[in-house]
């Protein structure tokens, strides 16, 4: 074997002893960004990836392609397990130096072999493009079988905003009077998780999917419980806003954002819902104000919002422009069905 001949290998993030290989690994993702969006890019920091891998809700699977003992590919294989047990989500980075050497292509084989291991049959993966620019994946992912399921425009908001707009953001629409507002920072009150968890799993379905194939997630307060505890425990932080329905006490809506620990600057806008049945009263906006609010008091050095809207989901884009938010970027969720012809 040559000594610069193509390698694919499983790595361990959580290996203590290779932190290098594993470090190595993440600046492969974290280069694809910064080459898409520059200093704008979105990256997990290690701590977050290994926090991750540590849980048993989802398998994930990590390997690494090497050319002459230097790491210059990156794959993490995301597998459910307690729904959608056909689908694998790849997230495939290459070093931009070795491209054209096949290395993507031997990754993806690699996925398709692993998630074959699994049961798996059906492959979610995500390309990237800045505003004014084109989606350069898009051939590697049609011509491997690939088809889009979802467009998404990618938005940021500047931080601080005129708190005055955002007071009259909350002003709503008829019938808000039945709804109250209330908001956490960083740990979720106990009494909120089961309807919090009717929300999060109304979440995996209500929000546009456009021709993407998907399985209603199952949500429960300890799988919801779990998730927060593995996002504060990689060092995020976390700030929600929830809609109570008055007469009933019920939480009907959510929207959430995140802080790394490793872009203290930034927060990655998460989920926003309200249950179909109360929409109609200017919820969207409320939260999404009041969680700005909530974020400028607690979080002062965060200057910016950034986030992920379906290009069909018309209401929530209005509210987003509304708000402020520009964007400044694109992506695409692809699928295979595994056996289908290229």
């Amino acid at each position: 074997m040559s000594s610069d001949s193509l390698e694919i290998r499983p790595i361990d993030l959580l290996d203590d002893g290779r932190l290098a290989d594993a470090e190595r690994w993440c600046d492969v993702h974290a280069a694809v960004q910064r080459e898409l969006f520059g200093d704008k890019g979105s990256s997990w920091t290690l701590e977050e990836i290994r926090a991750f891998h540590r849980s048993d809700e989802k398998l994930r699977v990590a390997r690494a392609a090497w050319i002459g003992g230097e790491l210059v590919g990156a794959l993490d294989m995301i597998m459910p397990l307690a729904d959608n047990p056909s689908m694998a989500i790849l997230w495939l980075s290459v070093d931009a130096a070795h491209r054209g050497r096949g290395v993507g292509s031997a990754l993806l084989a690699e996925a398709e072999r692993v998630g074959a291991e699994h049961g798996r049959t059906l492959f979610n993966a995500e390309t990237e493009w800045a505003e004014g620019s084109a989606d350069a994946s898009e051939s590697f992912a049609r011509a491997r079988g690939f088809t889009i399921g979802l467009t998404m425009l990618r938005s940021d908001l500047a931080l601080p905003m005129d708190r005055e707009a955002l007071d009259a953001a909350l002003g709503g629409n008829d019938g808000a009077d039945d709804y109250v507002l209330e908001s956490f920072v960083d740990h979720m009150p106990e009494e909120w998780l089961d309807d919090r968890a009717v929300l999060q799993q109304r979440m995996s379905t209500d929000a546009p999917t456009d021709d993407l194939q998907v399985e209603e997630e199952v949500w429960d307060a300890d799988r919801l419980r779990s998730n927060y505890e593995r996002a504060r425990s990689s060092g995020r932080r976390i700030v929600e806003t929830v809609a109570r329905h008055v007469p009933s006490g019920r939480l009907v809506g959510f929207t959430s954002v995140s802080i790394s620990a490793g872009e203290p600057e930034l927060a990655y806008q998460q989920d926003t819902l309200v249950l179909r049945e109360h929409r109609g009263h200017g919820l969207g906006l409320r939260l999404k104000a009041a969680n700005a609010l909530r974020l400028m008091d607690e979080l002062p050095e965060v200057t910016s919002v950034r986030t992920w809207n379906a290009a069909s989901n018309a209401h929530m884009l209005a509210v987003n422009r509304r708000l402020g938010y520009r964007v400044d970027g694109y992506s695409r969720e692809w699928q295979k069905q595994a056996g289908v012809a290229e």
